[in-house]
């Protein structure tokens, strides 16, 4: 009798077995981070610019923009048209404003864009010089946009685009919007990870007497980037360069390797992505003592085959239609716009974005993600087929699911 319990013990524990190898091997792959597509917003806390502002600007600097880009030549020209490909004033570049952090999040936007500026002393952009010339040139307070300037005067990164100049921002501590980011997460445990690209501004345009020159990112910036993130997000709330390199001896190494983490596991948790403007030095200052990005909070912009190499900044979709879905495949990430300095809204073009969609871009941005725009086109920017997040078109497995 015994033996006869044990024979079907083992019969059954067999059956059993060789049931969950087959459902093992019919089960769908579970679908990693860099696998999914997701819809953001550029320069994602602007306000706008005041249209007085904006008129002053263009008087002051097209000429001047003109003679500049007329002058470039070979690898400078080849980068300008690449990620300016558009013909524009810098008054229509400006044409966009955006509600809050939290009501874009609300509206299914899975990426946001901060531009940051170093300002460890506090107060330096407190009393912006284009604000100086409106009054200047007699123009009244109430014909002016407001503009909040809470915190301006405390030390700390602040969020805003251009000194002097595009100051308006829906928070201006970048500790501030850290926060509301935080808030709305944990009241949505379960969303779609959120990539938030940070950009480290340094450039001057002194359009304005008397302009404040912007500080340049150096260590201690960034330094105090991160704790800010880390303080304010949490690193049981993040996907970081150390969680997605391992025990590979790079961070491309990992990346090439597939080594994502799953969706499930970065569910309520962010990616950040950081980029300089016209600075690549600060860059250095980065990745400088952390070849991999060792215990860094951000992703750095790179370029294949650096040994940090996870995320490539590669705006424009159109003139890197063959490029972007090879690099996806690869491993990257990849951030792409789907229209750049609202050209497209201009003419009502989708063009642009149904290639950034098609190339698998995991971040597709635009500045135009509900309708209406300062030009009165239809134009509006939405995920293909819904939701917060899609199957990635070109990495992600065929029989992929995602509920949205």
């Amino acid at each position: 009798m015994k033996k006869i319990a044990l024979g079907l013990g083992l019969a059954v524990t067999c059956a059993v077995t060789a049931l969950a190898t087959v459902g093992a091997k019919d089960r769908p792959a579970e679908l990693r981070l860099n696998q999914i597509q997701v819809l953001g917003t550029h320069n994602s806390y602007s306000q706008g610019v005041d249209k007085h502002l904006l008129a002053m600007a263009d008087a002051a600097i097209g000429p001047q923009l003109a003679i500049f880009t007329s002058r470039m030549t070979g690898e400078m020209k080849r980068s300008w048209e690449e990620y300016h490909p558009n013909p524009g004033s810098l008054s229509d570049g400006l044409t966009y404003r955006f509600p809050s952090l939290t009501a874009q999040l609300d509206a299914g936007v899975r990426s946001l864009e901060l531009d940051i500026n170093n300002d460890p002393e506090g107060g330096r952009y407190a009393h912006p010089a284009g604000y100086a010339a409106l009054k200047a040139k007699g123009i009244a307070d109430s014909e002016i946009e407001p503009r909040d300037a809470t915190d301006m005067d405390k030390p700390g990164l602040k969020v805003f685009h251009i000194a002097n100049f595009d100051v308006r921002s829906s928070c201006n501590l970048f500790r501030t919007c850290l926060t509301q980011l935080r808030r709305w997460s944990d009241a949505h445990p379960n969303h779609a990870p959120i990539f938030i690209l940070v950009e480290a501004k340094s450039d001057a345009l002194p359009i304005f007497p008397g302009s404040t020159a912007p500080l340049k990112f150096d260590r201690a910036a960034f330094d105090e980037m991160d704790r800010t993130i880390f303080d304010v997000i949490g690193r049981d709330h993040m996907v970081t360069p150390d969680q997605v390199r391992g025990t590979y001896p790079t961070l491309e190494a990992g990346v090439l390797a597939q080594h994502w983490p799953t969706l499930s596991q970065s569910r309520g948790k962010f990616v950040f992505l950081l980029l300089t403007a016209l600075d690549p030095a600060a860059l250095a200052a980065y990745h400088e003592g952390h070849p991999n990005l060792e215990g860094r909070a951000a992703f750095l912009r790179a370029t294949p085959g650096q040994s940090y190499a996870a995320f490539l900044l590669m705006d424009n979709a159109t003139l890197r239609a063959k490029e972007i879905p090879g690099r996806v495949a690869q491993g990257y990430l990849v951030r792409a716009r789907a229209d750049i300095e609202t050209y497209e809204a201009k003419i009502n073009d989708l063009s642009r974005a149904n290639q950034a969609f098609r190339s698998g871009a995991q971040v597709v941005s635009t500045d135009f993600y509900k309708p209406g725009n300062g030009y009165g086109t239809n134009y509006v920017i939405r995920l293909p087929g819904g939701g917060e997040a899609r199957c990635n078109p070109v990495n992600a497995p065929k029989d992929c699911l995602l509920d949205r």
